[in-house]
């Protein structure tokens, strides 16, 4: 009878189909389930699967773009379950193109859903080109972020534009349909004015809005999530902003090497504050297309960098100086997420530990910790329901607050489903990294890679 709903719980991980739910071979007392013997692909391709569902069936369904949030239990803040957001689109994208290699959708699938965020894209709310970090997916009008963040956003912007440069890749040389859509891929990529975000100095700004103008004054200084932002302005070839936007700007003329170490590992750049490290999706937002392997400039080699990042957030959890219930080897990763007194930005220090777990932190990890990043995957598994939903694991929990909820966050689950691929094949960032702009942005920012040509 074991061997009978063993075969069973293999089945249903592996086809992963929408809305199965893994069933244990045994229950404990405690209500956790115990793991069947199963091979650590066919468990990513489970987790891969669940979370590329999210970007699928859980869609705005007239946009075709991800939602901002997703409450299992139908309650939202102001009404806006069909709120999208810009950034994690991007991602999603990303997830979605991985989907259809993988055989989560066929292609013909994958090109109606692209189709119709590309219509969604050319018609929505937009600012020099610039996107805003929300819009109503029913209107294409933009939701704004705060009161005076209801314009263009170049952060989110350059998350979005990640992935519909992957997506140009992926459908340049397809089929007529396809290439089709990459023709109109690159007039909205090409319409992105990097330069106007300059607001005539040699930083970029996070915002402008047509009613506050630069009134946030939000200049974007490195290290932080926005090393993409500051790559895609150099990569431009209708609004590119000169390297030294990049050097200046973003590395503060090199003011942003700051030699330190943090729980026994070293790190080579000051983390807005040479104090430490901040949260782990630091690590993960810029690196979803552009491959760290091998990737070096001046300022770091950033392979290493986010490892020794990632392992510095580790490590912390295990040292666990606050004493929280849950932390070890098997349970770790603080990053931006739900939190037990709304959402915050879990950092590895006292100060910014509030106990609470994010699992898009270990697991979006596994480029650069697989054996570390694979216990957590294993340990979260084990839980069952009580973090697994049907959107892939839950955003954050804590087991010092016995809190579970049942939420989720688009830029929290796109960079698990997409990590995780690049971990298998290095799917997206070979598409990425494969775009002439991309090639010709890296070098002129004087970048080394073995992905440039």
């Amino acid at each position: 009878m074991k061997k009978i709903q063993t075969s069973i719980i293999l089945f249903a991980l592996l086809i992963g189909i929408a809305g199965c739910k893994d069933k244990a071979t045994s229950s404990k007392q405690t209500g956790e389930t115990d793991l069947v013997e199963i091979s650590d692909d066919a468990l990513l391709d489970s987790v891969q699967r669940k979370t590329f569902l999210y970007f699928w069936d859980g869609a705005e369904p007239t946009s075709g773009m991800a939602r901002e949030r997703f409450h299992v239990d139908g309650e939202y803040p102001q009404n806006d379950k069909n709120v999208v957001t810009s950034g994690g689109s991007g991602f999603g994208i990303m997830a979605l193109i991985s989907g259809i290699e993988r055989g989560y959708i066929t292609r013909e699938q994958g090109l109606d859903r692209m189709t119709r965020i590309i219509n969604f894209l050319e018609n929505a709310d937009s600012f020099h080109g610039v996107y805003p970090h929300w819009w109503y997916g029913e209107t294409g009008k933009v939701r704004g972020f705060s009161d005076k963040d209801n314009g263009g956003d170049l952060v989110e912007t350059s998350f979005l534009m990640q992935g519909l440069l992957a997506l140009h890749q992926y459908y340049v040389d397809g089929s007529d349909g396809e290439k089709a859509l990459a023709q109109r891929i690159d007039k909205l990529w090409k319409a992105v004015d990097w330069n106007w975000h300059r607001n005539g100095k040699n930083v970029l700004y996070w915002h402008w809005s047509p009613e506050h103008s630069w009134e946030m004054n939000f200049a974007i200084r490195g290290y932080n999530e926005c090393l993409i932002t500051y790559i895609l302005a150099a990569c431009s070839p209708s609004h590119g902003v000169p390297a030294e936007v990049y050097h200046q700007g973003w590395a503060e003329g090199g003011a942003m090497i700051a030699p330190h170490e943090m729980e026994g590992y070293k790190l080579n750049m000051r983390y807005q504050s040479i104090s430490g490290a901040g949260p782990l999706f630091w690590a993960h937002y810029s690196f979803l297309g552009l491959n760290p392997n091998g990737l070096k400039d001046r300022y770091a080699d950033y392979f290493e960098e986010m490892k020794n990042y990632t392992l510095i957030n580790r490590a912390y959890c295990i040292r666990n100086p606050k004493g929280y219930k849950g932390y070890g080897e098997d349970s770790w990763g603080l990053s931006a997420s739900y939190s037990v007194k709304g959402y915050a930005a879990h950092e590895p220090k006292e100060e910014g530990d509030h106990g609470v777990i994010s699992p898009t932190a270990a697991l979006s990890s596994i480029v650069y910790t697989p054996e570390e990043s694979m216990k957590v995957i294993r340990y979260l598994y084990s839980k069952g329901d009580k973090i697994m939903g049907p959107y892939g694991f839950y955003d954050a929990y804590s087991e010092t607050d016995n809190w579970y909820p049942q939420r989720y966050l688009a830029i929290d689950q796109g960079p698990i489903a997409v990590m995780i691929e690049n971990y298998r094949s290095q799917l997206l960032w070979k598409l990425f990294m494969s775009h002439p702009d991309v090639q010709r942005g890296l070098k002129k920012l004087g970048f080394e890679s073995p992905s440039l040509k």
